[in-house]
């Protein structure tokens, strides 16, 4: 059974920093590209963050560009997203998701071709 689990989330003040992980088990995550989402309460779903496997390229959302950095560790199965110099407009529920290709296209960011979802991790940024 494919599952995605996300872990890390927490309440950081303004200018912290979170690690959040992305646990896959019933495959592996050598043939897949992951993408990283969040949905803030009011709005609509924005990709945050993508990676492909093989050269492992990443793709980042304006809004998070400079401040969090995508990776992943296939002998663990594991994404991570690790999130610096967070703002209150970064709190959201964070998902990961995996994608049929091995590659991150030109609109992952819309999720649409995300076959698997985690069930998300709250993150809060607040003083």
């Amino acid at each position: 059974q494919v599952q995605l689990v996300e872990s890390g989330g927490g309440l950081v003040q303004p200018g912290g920093s979170l690690r959040l992980s992305c646990s896959a088990s019933g495959f592996t995550l050598d043939y897949h590209a992951i993408g990283w989402f969040r949905q803030a309460p009011g709005k609509e779903r924005e990709g945050v963050a993508c990676i492909s496997n093989g050269d492992g390229s990443t793709h980042y959302a304006d809004s998070v560009k400079g401040r969090f950095t995508i990776s992943r560790d296939n002998t663990k199965n594991t994404v991570y997203l690790q999130m610096n110099s967070l703002k209150p407009e970064d709190t959201a529920v964070d998902y990961c998701a995996r994608d049929l290709i091995w590659y991150c296209h030109s609109d992952w960011y819309r999720g649409g071709s995300m076959s698997s979802w985690g069930q998300g991790t709250q993150v809060t940024v607040s003083s």
